[in-house]
Formats: structure tokens, sequence, C-alpha cells
């Protein structure tokens, strides 16, 4: 793909009209009215107007809230759009050029004239997609400062930012930046949305303060010995052979066997965040006997937005084992289960009339149902 080979992680990219005649999954109002609800994140975010320069309020929020909006420079942001909506999900097909894992979230954005929320960098990558109305996308191309920023404010706003290139987008248009390029968009008039992929990229201290909980958790976590002590002249001297012993300690804690590191890997990387989660089925879940007639109630199903889902194959990285993974728990898959389940992670959308070719034996139904019962698919409303 040229777009992988060329910009992605290297420069900005802008495609105009990338979405000709878009019609965003919501309207402005409907994200407002996400924004009301308790169990989806939200933040408004006022330049002026607010206790402080640059307050952030967080939802759910109220019809007063709402009233007591000034006539500009305000943003609402509303996080993981498409764990909720499912056209919003569907939205996010057209970016699985890249793995799932490395998706995070859909996130729009409803703002005032002159609604911002600061120029700031992020560390992973962005497509920001207009939906409605006008905002300009000021660049800084200069290498961003951890420093660079200004103080007692919760936001990464920078202190000093000096705009290279500009675009304005409008509907349908979109705008790529790679991770840590400093960018500043301002809403053109009121009615403006933004609806901004954001993906994952995880940190080295994430990961390994992830792999070492996960280990150690409930174990003993094997502590320094030095059995072959001699005598120093220097009671303040950290001698070599230590120096030794506590790096090799440290990194056993991180050599595990190939199978054991892709259980974890999977996990970590399809964890849902906090407050996402998979709805089970009220009912009884299909039986073995009875998914193939669940599935022929509808000619297509869907996964939730919700569900995380990814896979290892044996011999991937040394693993002997198959690795399956939902929303962060671990699969044991067999052979022909393995064909199912990279079914359901090609796609999003599946004819039911291929799951049922794809579950020809018990062990397969059983699998499909199981799924079915936790949630991960739905039928079209």
């Amino acid at each position: 793909m040229r777009f992988l080979a060329e910009a992605w992680q290297r420069q900005p990219v802008l495609f105009r009209g990338a979405f000709p005649g878009f019609i965003p999954p919501l309207s402005v109002d409907e994200v407002a009215g996400l924004a009301c609800e308790e169990e989806i994140e939200s933040r408004l975010v006022l330049e002026r107007d607010g206790a402080t320069p640059w307050e952030v309020r967080h939802g759910p929020f109220g019809d007063d809230d709402f009233a007591g909006l000034p006539d500009s420079h305000w943003t609402i942001l509303v996080q993981d759009v498409d764990k909720w909506i499912p056209d919003a999900a569907r939205l996010l097909d057209g970016f699985r050029f890249v793995p799932d894992w490395r998706i995070d979230d859909l996130m729009i954005s409803i703002a005032g004239d002159q609604g911002s929320v600061g120029p700031h960098w992020d560390d992973y990558d962005v497509f920001l997609i207009q939906g409605a109305g006008r905002r300009e996308w000021r660049i800084d191309e200069r290498a961003v400062t951890a420093d660079n920023r200004l103080p007692d404010v919760p936001l990464r706003i920078m202190r000093d930012f000096k705009t290279s290139r500009s675009w304005v987008l409008k509907a349908g248009d979109m705008l790529y930046l790679p991770p840590r390029l400093a960018h500043h968009g301002v809403a053109l008039g009121d009615g403006c949305m933004t609806l901004s992929v954001g993906f994952r990229a995880p940190s080295q201290s994430e990961l390994l303060d992830d792999l070492l909980n996960e280990r150690l958790l409930g174990e003993r976590s094997p502590r320094f010995q030095d059995p072959q002590r001699s005598g120093g002249n220097n009671p303040g001297l950290i001698d070599a052979a230590s120096i030794r012993d506590l790096r090799a300690l440290i990194e056993s804690a991180t050599k595990l066997a190939p199978d054991d590191f892709a259980a974890w890997l999977g996990g970590f990387l399809t964890r849902a965040k906090p407050g996402i989660a998979l709805v089970p089925l009220e009912e009884e879940p299909p039986t073995v006997e009875s998914v193939h007639d669940w599935l022929r109630t509808s000619p297509e199903w869907h996964r939730d937005g919700a569900a995380r889902l990814a896979f290892i194959p044996a011999g991937t990285d040394g693993n002997h084992d198959h690795h399956a993974f939902v929303n962060g728990k671990a699969l044991a898959l067999a052979d022909d289960e393995l064909a199912l389940f990279e079914a359901l992670c090609a796609t999003t959308r599946y004819a039911s009339d291929a799951l049922i070719a794809l579950t020809p034996t018990p062990r397969g139904r059983a699998l499909l149902g199981r799924l079915i019962g936790e949630g991960l698919l739905n039928a079209p409303e």
C-alpha cells in the first residue's frame, strides 16, 4: 500500500474529498446526547469563559451545561463512539489496513466557532475526518519537547507553536497526522464536527508494567541472593558480581517461553478499556444443536463494536499452540476452530451462510455459540 510505504508515521497527508458526500454516523445533537450518558467518556474544553483558561470539565453533562455554553471557543469531545454506535464502528473498517489491535477508538468532537483543544501533539497516529462545518488545521513541524507546554493546564497545550503549514477541511476531507507532530485545529463557524480515528502505541513502560504485574501477580517474586559473597574493602562499593546478578534477576522476569509470551501479549493487546465490555445475551446462548438455526434468523451479522479480537497461530514466533483472544481473555483453539476465529477477525460483518459453512463440527459450533452468548455478534438494526 503506497500510503504505508511513503507516509505512515513519516509525514502528514491531506485527503481532499476522501469521503464524497460524507454523512457522519451521528448528528451534532446526537453527539451532544452521548455526552449526557453516564457510561460514555466525554469532556468539555473551554478556552475562555471557564474558571481558568483551557478549563476541562468531565461528563456526563446535562441541559444546564449546554444552556450555559458561551458563544464561541468551546469543544465537546466524546470518546469510543465506535463501541456504542454500530454505524460509527463500521466507519473504522476503512482503516483496517493495519491490525485491529493498533486501532484505539473513534472520537467525535463538536465545537462552537473558534472551538479548539489548543496546540498540542499526540504520541500516536490519527486520522481527522471533517464531519460537518469547517475546521482549520495548522501544524508545527519542529521537533516537540516535553517542556514545551503551559504550566498548570490539564491539557498538553504548547507554549510555543509556530505554524509551518495549514489546511481548511470541509465535510468529507481527511487529514492524517503521524505521531509527535504538533497540530492545532480551530473550528471556523458553529456546527463543526470532527471525527478522529486514533491508534494505539503502547509504551515500553506500559508493556513492562503489565508483563511484570501479570506474570508476578499472586506469585512469590524471586529475591536477590548472594550465597557466594566474599568480603570487600569498601562497604560503599557495588561490585561487578552484584551488578551482574541484579541485572540477571531483572532480565529473567521478562524471559518467557514463546507460548507464555504469546498468551500474555494477546491478552494485553485485546484488553478493553475500563467501562467498555460486551453485553451478554439476556436469554440462554445457542447450543451446539441450535446455533445454526439462531444464525438463520438474520441474513447478516456484525461484530459488536466493543469486541477486540486477535490470534497468534502456532509457529508464529516459536510458540507451539494456537492462541486466540477476545477482550483480554484467552481461548484454546483446535485447528478446526482456528479457521472460524480467523474469519471472525478478518472482517466485522458476516453472512449467516458463511458462518454456518465455517462451523461443520460440533466443536466449532460450540465455540460460535459461546461467543454469541458473550455478545460478540449482533443482527443489524
